[in-house]
């Protein structure tokens, strides 16, 4: 079978067992199908990953982070530095809440948010960091925190692509701030949409359930108020009926996923044709492979990549362009130039095939069409 009749590989796929699908059938059949027993249970089984800290779930990643920026207290006025190179939910709930994103650089090969810059970028304004574990890969965390500690910021973690990455031995999560995970079918572990917090203090945890849930609070069988104007974010037992089934596989999955990238690397040790991200140690959960095209040595653009490689059966995503130059930014005051590297990566990042259900042979089928596109394509 050639490339061009084989089946697309995809470059990510969500793994939903068998017994998963049971799980939810059941939960179909009891009749409960909001918020009920089986959130209460995964927020329990995500609690005992995360070292003990309290954790509630949403219904996305990007509801968590709006949600931890108004347990903090952020708002009009306030100031948020974050990546200018991320998913654009990101920035965007900093602007939900009324304060201001203060975009700085990332690092060219991590992805990472680059804490000199931020240190440089806090002001009297600067009430929190939200910085990213791009593609899995934990920051400096000692760094982070000492920095946030010293200008009294808070700190929510951005880990929308961190379940189960590790930094010094210490599951993200299981430690620091506000930490906030994504459950999209993309991600290492899905809930088909979800998200969760972890972490806070009693009295955010009540703005968290209340944020979540229309700001009301309930008072008897009979009677509740509404102490803000919340929204409505809590997850399905349906969702969470998946989520149990993901979490206990969540092991073997980013075992899988360290050792198809390791396998990336293996096959690319001589002269790769692309620049590859940094590897990263033993904590990193690879929720993402995306090296660089060297498009100014290219004859084709990243499109024609993408088509390319489409044409031997393997999909290509992109991820992602720099935040600061999408329009709603550009009105915030934000130019091109500003940030080199976050628009090096939003011009020349292909993100590869990655994810469980792969096998060795899959990788070296991406990194024989890659490279073959590539040396085609040399100016």
């Amino acid at each position: 079978m050639n490339d061009s009749t084989r089946p697309l590989l995809p470059f990510t796929r969500p793994t939903i067992d068998e017994d998963t699908i049971a799980a939810v059938a059941q939960v179909l059949r009891s009749g409960w199908l909001a918020s009920g027993p089986k959130v209460a249970q995964l927020e329990a089984e995500l609690s005992a990953y995360c070292g003990g800290r309290p954790v509630r779930t949403l219904t996305s990643a990007t509801a968590g982070l709006e949600v931890a920026l108004l347990a903090c207290g952020i708002g009009r006025g306030d100031e948020v530095i974050t990546p200018a190179m991320s998913f654009v939910a990101t920035a965007n709930v900093i602007v939900r809440v009324g304060a201001r994103p203060v975009f700085v650089d990332v690092d060219l090969d991590s992805r990472n948010i680059d804490l000199d810059q931020v240190e440089a970028a806090i002001t009297a304004r600067t009430r929190a960091i939200m910085p990213v574990h791009f593609a899995g890969l934990p920051l400096d965390m000692e760094r982070l925190y000492t920095i946030a500690a010293r200008a009294r910021l808070r700190v929510i973690e951005d880990a929308a692509h961190a379940i189960g990455s590790a930094y010094g031995g210490r599951r993200i999560g299981s430690f620091g701030d506000l930490v906030v995970f994504s459950f999209h079918p993309n991600k290492n572990m899905t809930t088909i949409e979800g998200g969760a917090i972890c972490g806070g203090s009693p009295a955010e945890l009540q703005t968290i359930e209340l944020q979540r849930w229309h700001g009301q609070l309930k008072s008897g069988p009979d009677g509740f108020d509404t102490r803000v104007a919340g929204g409505k974010y809590n997850l399905s037992d349906v969702a969470a009926a998946v989520g149990l089934g993901q979490l206990r596989r969540l092991e073997e999955f980013n075992a899988r996923r360290r050792a198809l990238a390791a396998r990336y690397y293996e096959l690319w040790s001589t002269d790769p044709p692309l620049r590859l991200p940094e590897r990263g140690d033993a904590g990193h959960s690879w929720h993402l492979f995306a090296p660089l095209l060297p498009l100014p040595q290219l004859s084709i653009t990243r499109r024609e990549f993408i088509e390319a490689m489409r044409a031997r059966g393997i999909g290509v995503g992109v991820h992602y362009p720099a935040i600061h130059l999408f329009s709603a930014y550009r009105a915030l005051g934000y130019r091109d130039g500003q940030f080199p590297n976050a628009e090096r990566i939003g011009r020349e990042t292909v993100t590869l095939p990655l994810f469980p259900a792969m096998d060795a042979g899959d990788v070296e089928r991406v990194v024989e069409a890659a490279a073959a596109v590539v040396r085609g394509a040399r100016a």
